[in-house]
This record gives C-alpha cells, sequence and structure tokens, in this order.
C-alpha cells in the first residue's frame, strides 16, 4: 500500500467528511423522487459504490492487494461492511424514533468519544490537552449547529439506536486504524458485504424506485460515486496515516457541509446560533488537523 503523508491524510479525510455532507440532500431526493425507504437507499447506494470502485479497479488498478495478509483482510472486510451495515440502519432508525436533528447529534456526536476511548484502550494513541478542548469545542458546535431552534424529540429507543450507529462507525475507524489494508479493496469489500446484508430488508420495503427514473437513477449514481466510493477510499486512505481520533472529528465537519449544500442549492437560511456553531466546529478542526501535523498532541496522563 502507498505510503501517505499526514499532510494528504489530513486533506483525504477532509474532502471524504466534506462528500458525505451531500450524502443526506442525495437521499433525500431519491426518497422525494423514488419512493424509496432508508434501508433500499443504503443498499443502493452500497452496490453503486462496489460497481463504481470495482470498475475503477479494472480502469486504474485501484484495490488490487494479496500477499500473505490476504485471508486476515478478508476477515477485517467482512466486518468492515457487517458494522457499515449496522450503524447506516441503526442511524436511520434513531432518526425514525428522535428525529433527524437529535439522530445527528448524538450519532456523530458520540463517534469522536468512543473512538477516542477505543484508541487509548486499543491502539495506544494518547489526546493531549490541546485534542481534547478540540474535541470539546467541536461537540458545542455541532450540538450549536444542528439543533438551531428545533423540536428535540428524545426517547430511549432513538437514542439506543443513535449510540449503536455511533459504536459501528467507531468500530470501523479504529479496525482500519489498527490494521489497515488497501483502501479501495476495504471500501469495494465492505460495500459488498454490508449492501448483501441490507438486501433482504430492502427487498421487503421495496427495492426499485417509483416515479421519474431519471432523477432517481441520477441520484443513485451520484450517491454511490461521491459520497460513497471517492469518500470511503479517501477515508480509508487517510486513515493510516492520520490517528483515528482526529479522522473522526474531521468528520464532525459532514453537517456543516449539508448546511452549505442547504443553504447554496435549497434556499435555506442559517440562524446566528448555527453559524456560530460552524465555525466553532470548523476551528476545532483547524486546531487538531494543526497539531496533528505538527506532532504536538502532547500525551496526558488518562
Amino acid at each position: 500500500m502507498t505510503h501517505v503523508s499526514v499532510r494528504r491524510g489530513l486533506l483525504y479525510v477532509s474532502i471524504a467528511a466534506t462528500a458525505w455532507g451531500s450524502g443526506g440532500a442525495a437521499g433525500a431526493l431519491l426518497h422525494r423522487a423514488g419512493a424509496l425507504g432508508p434501508v433500499p437507499v443504503s443498499f443502493w447506494r452500497f452496490a453503486c459504490g462496489a460497481a463504481l470502485l470495482l470498475l475503477a479497479t479494472r480502469l486504474f488498478g485501484l484495490g488490487r492487494a494479496g500477499g500473505p495478509g490476504r485471508t486476515a483482510g478478508l476477515g477485517r472486510i467482512v466486518v468492515t461492511g457487517m458494522a457499515m451495515a449496522v450503524y447506516q440502519t441503526a442511524y436511520f432508525a434513531a432518526i425514525t424514533e428522535s428525529g433527524l436533528a437529535v439522530a445527528t447529534v448524538i450519532t456523530i456526536g458520540a463517534t469522536p468519544v468512543f473512538v477516542a476511548a477505543g484508541a487509548r484502550l486499543l491502539l495506544g494513541e494518547r489526546l493531549g490537552a490541546t485534542a481534547l478542548g478540540a474535541v470539546a469545542l467541536a461537540l458545542t458546535g455541532l450540538a450549536m449547529l444542528t439543533l438551531d431552534g428545533g423540536s428535540a424529540t428524545f426517547s430511549v429507543a432513538g437514542v439506543g439506536w443513535a449510540l449503536l450507529s455511533a459504536a459501528g462507525y467507531a468500530g470501523v475507524t479504529l479496525l482500519n486504524r489498527a490494521r489497515p489494508g488497501e483502501p479501495y479493496a476495504t471500501a469495494m469489500g465492505g460495500f459488498v458485504v454490508g449492501g448483501l446484508c441490507l438486501l433482504p430488508v430492502a427487498l421487503v420495503q421495496g427495492l426499485l424506485p417509483q416515479g421519474d427514473p431519471l432523477v432517481s437513477w441520477s441520484a443513485i449514481l451520484y450517491l454511490g460515486a461521491v459520497p460513497t466510493a471517492l469518500a470511503y477510499g479517501l477515508f480509508f486512505t487517510g486513515l493510516a496515516a492520520v490517528r483515528a481520533t482526529t479522522a473522526s472529528v474531521i468528520s464532525l465537519v459532514e453537517p456543516v457541509g449539508a448546511a452549505a449544500i442547504g443553504v447554496l442549492l435549497l434556499g435555506e437560511r442559517l440562524t446566528p446560533q448555527a453559524v456560530a456553531g460552524a465555525v466553532l466546529l470548523l476551528a476545532a478542526v483547524g486546531l487538531l488537523a494543526l497539531g496533528e501535523r505538527r506532532g504536538t498532541v502532547e500525551p496526558v496522563a488518562m
């Protein structure tokens, strides 16, 4: 696997998080235009992403891996795919129980906490005062941006599903940080496994999109190409060079990207609280990225 510098790794994770921010809008468009439920949308996301990465493998030689670690790599890919299916489904279940805002805050907000704890216990990564402050600042900004005057609906089931989703995403991050493999092979294999896990439920809910076929299949193609194939390939590539906790905090810019799309393309307006939250979140990400590049994430006793 090609060596990736810390600077390039930070760039790749940032691009991935930004691309993920457009996934919600594409999924919402597919739901409206194609009348698809959340699980079929996730299935098509994985299926299209896998097909596009397979095409890239044939055309550009991406994802070609082998050697003595092939069996262990296969096991890691299977676990990655199963975890991806779990956190996708659990996130949609959390939205059903508690609404989009609460599900987003708990799922995305709990992820760096889980990753930081897991990275400390399993990977020996230590966070310094700067990094801990950046995590706290990022979570504050996330709450301000996402819970912006909307009605918050809490439920035990909703919180439980959101925490399960966060745990699944954290597991994928920690596993692929601890045992990095060929990133595009990992992403493609994960999509295949995740898609197979979601297929039975997708068939029950209705697999094929209805309504305007051009809009529906264009949304599927975009969802599979940008927030899935491109984003996960870059994320797994960057994860080999960037600390697990840093990668998870950078991923918090996903709702910032979603908010930007809402303003630029959908005519939405952000309140001062939401703008301040976005600024805090981006500042925290920048602070942590700067510390990662300088190697100044000083260890503290934990």
